[in-house]
C-alpha cells in the first residue's frame, strides 16, 4: 500500500504499513491469529490477518540521542517509505541526509510505515516500529512518537485483523484506558524516545450531530495518555491537541484571526482552548495546517499565505501562556498544484522563515517519499536513487543557523520581492517572483534565478 504524502480529515489519505518480506515473515512467525479473532473478536473480520511472533521480541538496544546546545526546531516525519525501506545503497545514502545535522525525527506508532502495534490485546508487534526507532537512534535524531493509531479491537473491529482503511477511526470511549496502556508500554519499551504527540489531526473526533471537534472526547483521551506515559517514564515530555488548523476566505466559521491568508476556523479555536483549560498537563502544544484556505486555495497568493503560520504560532504561544508551539506538519499548496522543484522549495523557504520569526519551537516537515519509479514532488530524496532532492538541503541548513532560540538579525534588502533569514554569521534568501532578480542584500550584490534560493554568509 502507498501513501499519499498528506492526510487529513478529507484532504490527506493515510496508507498501512510496508509489507515485509514473506521468506522473513515464515522464519520468524507463528500464525494463528484468525482462530484467535473468530473465538474472541466481536466486530467484522475484514482486514488483512496479523500474525505474531511465537516469542516477543526484546526491546532494541539504542544509542542515546546526541546532546545538543540548543532545540534543533526543524525535523522530519518518516512516512510509508523511508530510508529503512530502500536497498542498502540507497539506505546509506539516505542516512546520511539525516546524520550530517542531527534533527527531530518523529514516527507513527501504527501506519505510515509501522504495523498494527497490538493486534490483540497484549499480544504485542513492535517489529516495524523497531525499526524506525533504530533508524532514528543511527541516524543520531532527536527522536518524537505520535502516539497514532489504535488497533481495531480498540475501535469496534475484530481482534487479530487490521483494516488499514479505517485507521482514521478513533478507539472507542471504552477503550481509552486500553489505548493509554498501548501508550505506556511504548514509552517502557523505548526510554531514548522523550516526546510524544497524542493522536493524529483529531481523526475519528468529527461529530457530525453538531458540526463541530468533539474535543471533551479527544481531551479526555489525551489526559489517559499523558497520565499513563508521564507514570512510564517521568523524563517523557507529552503534548497535544494535534488539531488541525483549518481557514477559509468566507465562512459561517470565521474567527478574528485572520489575514490577507483567510481567517481561522472558530471551531479549531475553541477546541484549543477547551483543551488548554481541561488539560492534565502539557510540555507543548501542538498543531498542525496548510496555508492555502479550504474554500479559495491560496490567497492573495502563495508567499503571503504561509504568513498564517506566524499569526497562528503567535496566538497558540498568547493563549498557552507561552508552552513550546509545534507544527507536527505544515503545507504549502493544495494537492492540486503543479509547481516545479524550484517554485516549491521557495514558498517552502518562506514558509520556514515564518515559522522561526514567530518563534515555534518545532517544525516537522512530512516527507512525502515514494516508491521506486514514481514521482516525488518534495521529497528529500529520489527514489530508487537516493540523489538529495532540495528540501534536504533546505532542512539541514535551517537545523544548523536557525535551532530554536536563535537570534534573529536584520538586514538590508533593496528589493521586497526577496526575503531574507539572518542570523550573525549567515543568512538565507528567496526570489519570491518567478523572474531573475538583481539585489542588495546586508550591503552585496546578488543575482537570483526565478524563485532562487540563495544562502550566503555574513559577517565574520
Amino acid at each position: 500500500m502507498e501513501n499519499s504524502g498528506r492526510h487529513a480529515r478529507s484532504r490527506y489519505v493515510p496508507r498501512g504499513p510496508v509489507a515485509i518480506g514473506a521468506g522473513l515473515v515464515a522464519l520468524a512467525m507463528v500464525v494463528g491469529l484468525l482462530a484467535i479473532a473468530a473465538h474472541r473478536g466481536g466486530g467484522r473480520s475484514d482486514g488483512v490477518a496479523a500474525t505474531i511472533l511465537a516469542t516477543p521480541e526484546p526491546p532494541p538496544t539504542l544509542e542515546q540521542p546526541p546532546v545538543v546546545d540548543t532545540w534543533p526546531r526543524w525535523g522530519v516525519t518518516h512516512t510509508q517509505y523511508s530510508a529503512d525501506n530502500e536497498d542498502p545503497n540507497v539506505r546509506t545514502r539516505a542516512s546520511d541526509l539525516f546524520i550530517r545535522v542531527p534533527m527531530l525525527q518523529n514516527q507513527h506508532i501504527m501506519g505510515w510505515g509501522a504495523g498494527n502495534p497490538e493486534p490483540v490485546p497484549g499480544k504485542y508487534d513492535f517489529r516495524d516500529l523497531d525499526r524506525r526507532v533504530k533508524l532514528m537512534a543511527a541516524t543520531k535524531s532527536q527522536p518524537v512518537l505520535t502516539l497514532c493509531c489504535a488497533p481495531d479491537w480498540m475501535k469496534g473491529g475484530s481482534e487479530g485483523r487490521t483494516s488499514w482503511g479505517k485507521i482514521e477511526v478513533a478507539p472507542q470511549r471504552d477503550h481509552f484506558d486500553d489505548f493509554a496502556k498501548l501508550a505506556a508500554t511504548v514509552a517502557k519499551r523505548y526510554p531514548t524516545v522523550t516526546h510524544f504527540m497524542v493522536w493524529n489531526e483529531f481523526k475519528g473526533f468529527w461529530d457530525d450531530a453538531h458540526n463541530n471537534w468533539d474535543v471533551e472526547a479527544y481531551t479526555d483521551l489525551y489526559n489517559r495518555v499523558y497520565e499513563a506515559v508521564k507514570a512510564a517514564n517521568p523524563k517523557a515530555q507529552v503534548g497535544g491537541p494535534y488539531i488541525p488548523v483549518d481557514s477559509h476566505v468566507s465562512s459561517a466559521n470565521a474567527s478574528n484571526l485572520r489575514g490577507p491568508w483567510g481567517a481561522v476556523d472558530s471551531r479549531v479555536l475553541d477546541s484549543v482552548d477547551y483543551w488548554l483549560k481541561h488539560k492534565k498537563g502539557a510540555d507543548f502544544i501542538v498543531v498542525d495546517a496548510s496555508s492555502a484556505t479550504n474554500d479559495r486555495g491560496l490567497v492573495p497568493d502563495e508567499f503571503t499565505a504561509v504568513k498564517k503560520f506566524s499569526a497562528v504560532t503567535t496566538w497558540l504561544r498568547q493563549q498557552s501562556g507561552d508552552l513550546p508551539v509545534w507544527w507536527a506538519e505544515w503545507y504549502v499548496a493544495p494537492d492540486s498544484i503543479d509547481w516545479d522543484e524550484q517554485h516549491r522549495t521557495a514558498v517552502q523557504t518562506a514558509a520556514m522563515m515564518e515559522f522561526a520569526r514567530s518563534g515555534a519551537a518545532s517544525a516537522l516537515y512530512w516527507n512525502p517519499q515514494r516508491k521506486a519509479g514514481d514521482d516525488c514532488p518534495g521529497c528529500l530524496w529520489s527514489p530508487a536513487g537516493g540523489d538529495e532532492m532540495p528540501m534536504a538541503g533546505l532542512l539541514s541548513g535551517f537545523t544548523r543557523w536557525f535551532p530554536a532560540g536563535a537570534r534573529l538579525v536584520d538586514v538590508q534588502v533593496s528589493d521586497p520581492r526577496v526575503q531574507v533569514l539572518a542570523v550573525d554569521n549567515q543568512m538565507i534568501m528567496v526570489n519570491t517572483t518567478d523572474r531573475p532578480l538583481s539585489v542588495d542584500v546586508d550591503g552585496k550584490s546578488f543575482q537570483l534565478n526565478p524563485y532562487d534560493v540563495k544562502w550566503s554568509d555574513r559577517g565574520q
